[in-house]
């Protein structure tokens, strides 16, 4: 190979790196704020709207959602409750026997416990309702902040979810793609990887899907140790709402809480949460634990499955732990 080809090799190669850092460097929190717009759904619905984008889980889509069920087996995503205090969960769940069986008598022969959880956070697997998160004071569809009181929600309450969730999930394995156990804290999703990760699995995915992206944060905190996901964490960059909308996807999960943080995106905390939560009204899973599910999906060579989920349904609440069920 001549040196004039070499060098115009390694020149094309420097320009396409200097333009993809350059495209993602250029997210500012203006970016952001023009997103809030383009991306936006308020009013897609209309006015007394109380679902968002779980409009998308069409009865249609879930007649496709069931058909999916080929060998019954399912697996659970959600995370055992952590009932201790850690730095990544500093309101442990908490399990109060209030009667035991050393105490039963023929009178009173039961058993009875008492739960109590302050669920968002980092910790605990859980679903954050479209009151859960404001920006410029207002919630999805322009509902202001001060529509949320100590009574709750008077909007988007969790309770208007509570007919369930039951359509078709897919897993976005990113740490699979890439060839590793998990990814480090701190690493960012692209839109391109989404993109590969759809090729490789055989799938696409569509209007009215819950996507659930897998960093391998529980593997990581099982082997290493515990840190703080609110320092550092894996998950998607900004740009990703993008591919989200242009899919119509109806619900966001992951093993953390989806965004990537530090966010890369100088005065926006969670770009990935507002984007999706109050632009485009879709509730997201957090703190979900794929790892048992990634280890089914590797064995059947399958990543969809029918998602079937439902909160309790508190009037007013702005979200509510739950324990999302995959079957294949």
């Amino acid at each position: 190979m001549s040196v004039a080809i070499l060098t115009t090799l390694v020149l094309l190669l420097a320009c396409t790196s200097d333009s993809s850092a350059i495209a993602r460097e250029s997210v500012t929190k203006e970016t952001i704020d023009e997103w809030m717009v383009e991306l936006s759904n308020w009013g897609r619905w209309g006015t007394k709207d109380e679902l968002g984008a779980l409009n998308l889980i069409t009865p249609e889509k879930r007649v496709h959602a069931a058909a999916l069920v080929e060998r019954g087996i399912s697996v659970s995503l959600a995370r055992n409750a952590e009932t201790k205090k850690a730095v990544d969960n500093p309101n442990p769940f908490i399990f109060e026997m209030t009667a035991t069986g050393v105490d039963a008598t023929d009178e009173f022969p039961f058993s009875v416990d008492r739960y109590s959880v302050l669920y968002h956070g980092y910790a605990h697997t859980h679903v954050d309702s479209l009151s859960h998160m404001f920006y410029k004071g207002k919630m999805f569809n322009g509902h202001s902040k001060n529509d949320v009181t100590e009574k709750g929600s008077k909007y988007y309450g969790i309770q208007s979810m509570k007919q369930g969730i039951f359509t078709r999930g897919v897993l976005m394995d990113i740490p699979k793609l890439k060839g590793l156990p998990y990814l480090e804290p701190g690493t960012a999703i692209y839109p391109e990887d989404l993109d590969a990760w759809e090729k490789q699995a055989g799938f696409k995915v569509s209007s009215g899907d819950v996507v659930f992206v897998r960093t391998g944060r529980w593997k990581l905190r099982d082997e290493q140790g515990i840190w703080s996901p609110s320092d550092k964490a894996a998950g998607l960059f900004a740009s990703c709402a993008k591919w989200l909308k242009k899919r119509d996807v109806a619900m966001l999960g992951s093993d953390a809480a989806s965004d990537v943080i530090p966010s890369q995106v100088d005065g926006v905390a969670q770009p990935i949460h507002q984007l999706v939560l109050i632009a485009m009204g879709m509730p997201i899973f957090d703190n979900c634990d794929l790892e048992t599910l990634a280890e089914e999906s590797e064995r059947q060579n399958r990543w969809e499955f029918l998602l079937t989920t439902a909160p309790i349904p508190v009037t007013g609440g702005t979200g509510s732990p739950l324990n999302p069920i995959a079957t294949f």
